[in-house]
């Protein structure tokens, strides 16, 4: 039994929620509030930081890129040539590095700052940080998803997928986090066509079909958020 400690609006928690979907996983959800700390998520993840995998059996599998190389491990072989981590070496490396891009520089510039100040301030009392968003925060997130979607586009445009000719987790990390956004309505796409259609064709896909279904209370989601034809 597989059991998921995630939070909804976590990019990383929809990352690794997609890339259980491609392994045909239905793991259980516990929605976590990771900035209230609590002992026993803790006791799971000393860091504190959402997403976290239980396996009956296992040890705790804590962070979006250890549990992505945990389930390539344990499941990878079984979706032979659709395998999210490819099996060369080369292939490997550069789907690792645009997951750093993604789940690090991506969420660090982008995802990060607007879903904390759009959306988790507002559930968090003063004692963990809430209060008003910072518009310097929110417009600077807003200019760097510009050439962040620029890069996407430059990608697709010279592969099929974002990482070479088969979708990888690279696709899942960024479709992730720019669904996060996307919900908010913040992301330019009539900026880029080809950006745009990569991210319809992973949006299309089974396993990204919960996500799309969920609303949050009191956080309306965008006109085309769970539009496939956006």
């Amino acid at each position: 039994m597989l059991t998921l400690f995630h939070h909804p609006f976590c990019p990383h928690s929809r990352f690794v929620r997609i890339a259980a979907g491609e392994y045909g996983l239905n793991p259980m959800l516990i929605e976590e509030r990771p900035w209230e700390r609590r002992n026993e998520f803790l006791i799971l993840n000393p860091a504190g930081t959402t997403p976290v995998l239980l396996e009956e059996g296992h040890p705790a599998v804590p962070g979006a890129s250890i549990i992505a190389e945990y389930l390539d491990e344990t499941r990878g072989a079984a979706l032979g040539n659709h395998r999210l981590l490819p099996i060369d070496a080369a292939g490997r490396v550069e789907v690792r590095r645009l997951l750093g891009w993604f789940n690090d520089k991506f969420y660090a510039e982008v995802s990060g700052p607007l879903l904390t100040e759009r959306v988790l301030k507002r559930l968090m009392t003063p004692t963990y940080g809430g209060g008003a968003p910072e518009p310097d925060a929110i417009r600077a997130a807003l200019s760097n998803i510009k050439y962040h979607l620029d890069y996407i586009s430059w990608l697709v445009r010279t592969r099929d997928w974002l990482a070479g000719e088969r979708m990888s987790y690279a696709d899942l990390a960024a479709a992730a986090h720019l669904s996060a956004i996307d919900y908010l309505g913040d992301v330019p796409w009539h900026q880029d066509e080809a950006a745009k259609n990569w991210y319809a064709r992973v949006k299309s896909r089974p396993s990204f079909r919960p996500l799309l279904n969920e609303f949050f209370p009191g956080i309306a989601p965008s006109r085309t958020y769970a539009d496939l034809d956006f």
